[in-house]
């Protein structure tokens, strides 16, 4: 990096300006008390405030006993239909199960062997990129972070769309379903452009294969022999759809609401909401567990010492390890507190790749850290509901020992999620009647203008 490049200098003007950014940006947080401020759009408890309806999924954290809300093991529905069973059910048949869940979550119901069939054709046909894209776009100034090229990717087809500004359902439904297709092309072919002009690599453009799943794509178009074990796809294969929606709360799918509340275009939304999930707060948290891990495993003597590891948990919440954060990643969640499902899906299949790639002495780190986590969290911290560990906590160590870089950790989280913004955005477009525009208090004190010869 060029400490020297001019659009990036920080100026001393610049830094006079931030004292006052600061100095008149800077709200007493009592207000939020005081006029009962949710932010976050959640309550005390961690409960979102309703601001809409949906029937694309459901995550679900408690019951209700006597009017009282009860915890209880996390659940997520598609479409109404219980996620675990989903993976059960394609994992028992001998068969990849994104695809099935695409179509699920974009039209409703679960398609018959024959649609299926149709849909993954239909996909691979759309599985192409304009002509001299990848030359003319992904090649040209390439970025060190993938989430930022992708959505320049996005954005920029646009200019390809003769219909980029038509919100008609079937021509929505039409981008929708390229973007699915395209979006590991766009992904993994600006991980190549990246490595081959910044890190001097060989440059490996692979040409997509129609007969391969969306999991199988990615380690196809990553790997330079393009090699790959069925176990490894499969695993991959579950990630997307464990990570393919999780109701219209969650920021990024929100975002896909907003946006196209306003009638905007659908590569406009796509890209907000890509803008969304590259937060380390949303889809970056699992880069931050795998570098938590790293500095573990650099740090203690012994990973099978409950003290020793205790206590270097107690020291992360105490901001005196790691990144002086004071988080354990992957530990927590804004809506489970007992069980995140996906989490307790994943745990089965990691312990399985971890045996066919000889890490057994990490994943039983992994589990001694989720173990003595939710002990060392609920004595250290004042906390309204149980903490488990999320999906976050486990999928960085399966992309690690995918052998997938952590520049593509955050746009796989896009390639398997893209399905469910294009749910919601039909959804907001077919059910809208007003632009979604939540209320904010000023609390500035009213001042008299004042000409500037006396200022």
């Amino acid at each position: 990096m060029n400490n020297n490049n001019p659009f990036s200098k920080i100026t001393p003007e610049i830094l006079a300006l931030t004292d006052l950014c600061n100095k008149n940006s800077s709200i007493d947080p009592e207000l939020y008390s005081k006029y009962d401020v949710k932010r976050g759009l959640r309550d005390i408890s961690g409960k979102g405030v309703l601001t809409g309806l949906t029937e694309i999924a459901e995550v679900r954290s408690y019951t209700i006993v006597d009017e009282e809300y009860v915890p209880c093991e996390g659940k997520l529905f598609y479409r109404g239909v219980d996620v675990e069973q989903i993976v059960d059910g394609f994992i028992s048949e001998g068969r990849f199960g994104f695809e099935e869940v695409t179509y699920l979550l974009i039209f409703g119901e679960m398609p018959t062997a024959d649609e299926l069939v149709k849909f993954k054709k239909l996909l691979a046909e759309y599985r192409s990129l304009p002509t001299s894209f990848v030359r003319d776009i992904i090649m040209k100034a390439p970025s060190k972070d993938m989430m930022n090229t992708l959505a320049r990717s996005v954005l920029t087809l646009y200019s390809y769309d003769d219909k980029a500004d038509d919100i008609t359902i079937p021509n929505v439904l039409r981008q929708s379903l390229q973007l699915v297709s395209l979006f590991p092309l766009l992904s993994v072919y600006g991980y190549q452009a990246y490595r081959h002009y910044h890190d001097g690599q060989s440059l490996v453009i692979h040409t997509p294969d129609p007969n391969l799943s969306t999991a199988e794509l990615i380690l196809h178009l990553l790997r330079p022999d393009s090699k790959y074990t069925p176990l490894e796809a499969k695993i991959l294969d579950v990630a997307l759809v464990l990570h393919a929606e999780h109701g219209g709360g969650n920021n990024s799918s929100f975002t896909t609401h907003v946006v196209s509340s306003t009638g905007t275009d659908t590569y406009s939304s796509v890209a907000a909401s890509i803008g969304s999930l590259k937060g380390p707060k949303h889809g970056g948290a699992n880069i931050k567990v795998v570098q938590m891990f790293d500095n573990i495993k650099t740090t203690l003597k012994d990973w099978k010492d409950e003290g020793e590891v205790k206590n270097y948990l107690i020291s992360l919440l105490h901001k005196e390890a790691f990144d002086k954060a004071g988080l354990i990643y992957g530990m927590g969640h804004a809506v489970y507190s007992i069980s995140d499902p996906r989490a307790n899906v994943f745990k089965g299949f990691v312990e399985k790749l971890a045996k066919e790639k000889g890490k057994e002495d990490e994943f039983q780190l992994y589990s001694l850290v989720e173990r003595l986590s939710s002990e060392v969290i609920a004595k250290e911290r004042k906390i309204y509901k149980g903490v488990s560990a999320n999906v976050d906590f486990y999928s960085g160590f399966v992309y690690s020992m995918l052998d997938l870089p952590l520049e593509l950790y955050t746009p796989i989280f896009a390639i398997a999620r893209i399905s469910g913004w294009s749910a919601h955005r039909i959804e907001e477009l077919i059910n809208a009647s007003k632009i979604i525009r939540p209320a904010y208090k000023s609390v500035a004190k009213h001042k008299e203008y004042v000409p500037i010869s006396n200022r």
